[in-house]
C-alpha cells in the first residue's frame, strides 16, 4: 500500500475539494485523483464519492480515513525517530506559527536559535492556527507556537509566556486622556477585529465580553498591520498584543498605544508538539531557548 496516496487521501478528507487537496500535497490534480482511483482499486472498495462541487467520504473512507491518520503518525514518529538518532541539532526543525505572532516574535529567537544551534535547519510555515494543528496532526509540522487553549489531547503543551495586550487608539481619541486603561472604560466602545479564522479575533472578542464592549461589524481586517493602519486613519480603537508594539516594528504616525491597569488581558503562548514525538526532548530544550526573552518585551 503506498504511503503518498494515504496521505493524498487524508488531505482530501481535510479539505473536501481535490484541487486544493492537489495543492498541500505539491502534487497535480490528475496524480492526486489517479493515486487515490488506485487505493480504492487496491483495498476494492470506494472511498470518496465525487459529486461536481462536493467530495463526500463513503462510510468505508470515513473509517479507513481515522486509521490512516493513525498510520501516517506512526510513519512519522519512526522518521522523527531516524533523525534523532542522527542528530537532532543538525537536522531539519519545521516550525509553524501564527500570523498575528510570526513577524513579531521570529526576528526576537531565530537569531537566538541560529547561535545556540549553527547546524539546525528552521524550515518556518506561516498559518492560521487551525491550519497549524492539522499539519502537525499529519506530520508535515514538527512543533508550532501557538495561543492556547488548542484542545488537541495528542498535542504536548509547553507554555512559553504570557503575553499582555495593549489598547491602541488614534491622537484624539477620549481614551487617549488617559495613562493606563481598565476593562470599564472598554464598556458600549467599538473595536476593530481580524476576520475570521484569526485566533486573535477570538481573543479579543473574549475581552470585548469581559468589559462589555462590541465589535465594529461593518470592517474586518486581513490582518494586524491592516488593523494598525485602520487606527492610524481615525477608523476606530482595537487590541494589540504586545510584541505587535515592540521594536523591530516600525512607528506608526497618529497612533497611541496604552496598557491596561494591572490584571491586563493576556494571551498564553505555547509551542506545542506531538506527544508520539521522537523528537521531544530536543523540542522541550528549544522551547526553553524561545520562551527566554527579554522581560521588556513583553511589557507595555
Amino acid at each position: 500500500m503506498n504511503i503518498r496516496a494515504i496521505k493524498y487521501l487524508v488531505t482530501l478528507a481535510d479539505v473536501r475539494h481535490f484541487s486544493k487537496a492537489a495543492e498541500l500535497c505539491h502534487v497535480s490534480q490528475p496524480t492526486l485523483s489517479t493515486q487515490i482511483r488506485k487505493l480504492e482499486e487496491e483495498l476494492g472498495v470506494q472511498l470518496v464519492e465525487r459529486h461536481p462541487r462536493q467530495v463526500m467520504l463513503t462510510p468505508a473512507g470515513e473509517e479507513i480515513v481515522q486509521r490512516a491518520r493513525n498510520l501516517l503518525s506512526e510513519v512519522e514518529a519512526m522518521r522523527d525517530i531516524a533523525r534523532q538518532s542522527r542528530d537532532p541539532e543538525s537536522g531539519l526543525l519545521r516550525l509553524g506559527v501564527f500570523p498575528t505572532l510570526a513577524p513579531y516574535l521570529l526576528p526576537h529567537v531565530i537569531p537566538r536559535i541560529r547561535t545556540r544551534y549553527p547546524r539546525l535547519t528552521v524550515r518556518l510555515f506561516e498559518e492560521k492556527t487551525e491550519d497549524v494543528i492539522t499539519m502537525l496532526q499529519l506530520g508535515r509540522l514538527d512543533a508550532g507556537l501557538l495561543a492556547l487553549p488548542i484542545g488537541d489531547e495528542q498535542l504536548h503543551t509547553e507554555v512559553l509566556f504570557e503575553e499582555p495586550f495593549v489598547l491602541v487608539m488614534p491622537e484624539g481619541h477620549p481614551l487617549a486622556e488617559r495613562d493606563e486603561i481598565t476593562l470599564d472604560d472598554l464598556k458600549d466602545q467599538e473595536l476593530l477585529l481580524l476576520e475570521d479564522g484569526h485566533c486573535l479575533r477570538e481573543q479579543a472578542l473574549d475581552v470585548c465580553h469581559l468589559a462589555g464592549a462590541h465589535e465594529k461589524l461593518d470592517f474586518h481586517a486581513t490582518s494586524m498591520e491592516t488593523l494598525r493602519q485602520m487606527v492610524a486613519a481615525n477608523t476606530g480603537i482595537t487590541l494589540m498584543p504586545t510584541l505587535a508594539i515592540k521594536s523591530p516594528v516600525a512607528h506608526t504616525d497618529n497612533l497611541l498605544i496604552r496598557r491596561f491597569r494591572p490584571p491586563a488581558p493576556t494571551r498564553t503562548i505555547a509551542m506545542v508538539w506531538r506527544k508520539s514525538s521522537a523528537l521531544g526532548k530536543f523540542l522541550a530544550e528549544l522551547a526553553v531557548l524561545i520562551g527566554d526573552l527579554p522581560p521588556r518585551l513583553l511589557k507595555p
